[in-house]
């Protein structure tokens, strides 16, 4: 499952895998925990077509990063995600307030998990045939982006053109859904596709002595420290870890603060991965996936 093992789960786990041990009498295998990236996009890209197996469909999509703004309202829940069927003035109401103008709020079609889409075509005559299956496509590739098959947020998709066959038999979903997939695949190479990797900010507690120690122990995780406040003796310190690096925490600031450090947990963020550690994250997980090492 996705374990985002924080210091204190890692204890806990400790804790529960000893107690397997010595009341079960069971030997406990444990492996590091999975860490699950984010893929995302950094800038605008062109439209990009993606023609379907039988050549006569074709997908034009342009990808760009979704707002800040925007991203925070769908994570707040103000604007609820799902496909967006019949006209809702609630949600209209809604993205007004946002900034949207009356052209963009008719083109929403779907909100998934921190990602948007839009149709921006003009008067296409079957576009009502295939938009659910378009969406399907769409909603597939978030869960599962091109770069390592993980999950997509914070873009958003615009589908600027299409061409269809004037058969419906010549455009189903056999002919749609790799050919939306290629648009988007394609579209989000020209965006800048990057990984996101997930940091926690955490608020650990030490005696001052210990403050040297622990400005150390962050850096040789690639971590920073946000904050430090001290006040009677003791060093409160803010600082943001990548989960990648937090195999072992807890024993580290055990080790590092002779047992008297504690970390608590304040909150959880997606960042660009370091461009010197994307390739190898991205190789890792392919190969943990059973993936071709091309993308």
């Amino acid at each position: 499952g996705e374990s985002l093992i924080s210091g204190m789960g890692e204890l806990h786990l400790e804790i529960i895998e000893n107690r397997i041990k010595t009341e079960k009498g069971l030997e406990v295998k444990t492996s590091a925990p999975i860490i699950v990236y984010r893929e995302t996009v950094g800038k605008e890209s062109p439209a990009i077509e993606g023609r379907s197996p039988n050549k006569h469909n074709s997908f034009f999509i342009k990808i760009e990063p979704l707002d800040d703004t925007f991203y925070n309202a769908i994570k707040n829940g103000e604007v609820p995600e799902g496909r967006i069927k019949k006209k809702n003035q609630e949600l209209a109401n809604k993205l007004a307030e946002l900034g949207w103008g009356g052209d963009a709020i008719r083109n929403l079609r779907d909100i998934y998990k921190g990602n948007i889409f839009m149709d921006e075509t003009r008067g296409e005559v079957h576009i009502g045939e295939v938009i659910e299956m378009i969406l399907d496509a769409f909603e597939m590739v978030m869960d599962q982006g091109p770069l390592a098959r993980e999950p997509c947020m914070k873009m958003k998709l615009s589908l600027m053109d299409i061409r269809l066959h004037e058969d419906a038999i010549h455009r189903g979903p056999a002919q749609v859904y790799p050919a939306v997939r290629e648009s988007i695949t394609g579209a989000m190479r020209q965006a800048n596709a990057t990984l996101l990797e997930p940091l926690q900010i955490h608020l650990i507690e030490v005696p001052d002595k210990f403050m040297g120690e622990m400005t150390k122990l962050v850096g040789s995780k690639r971590g920073q420290l946000l904050e430090v406040r001290q006040e009677s003796g003791i060093a409160e310190i803010e600082a943001k870890l990548p989960v990648a690096e937090m195999i072992g925490w807890s024993n580290d600031l055990r080790g590092g603060t002779e047992g008297r450090g504690v970390s608590s947990l304040k909150d959880q963020l997606f960042e660009r991965t370091p461009m010197s550690l994307q390739e190898d994250v991205i190789r890792k997980i392919r190969q943990r996936k059973g993936l071709s090492e091309n993308q």
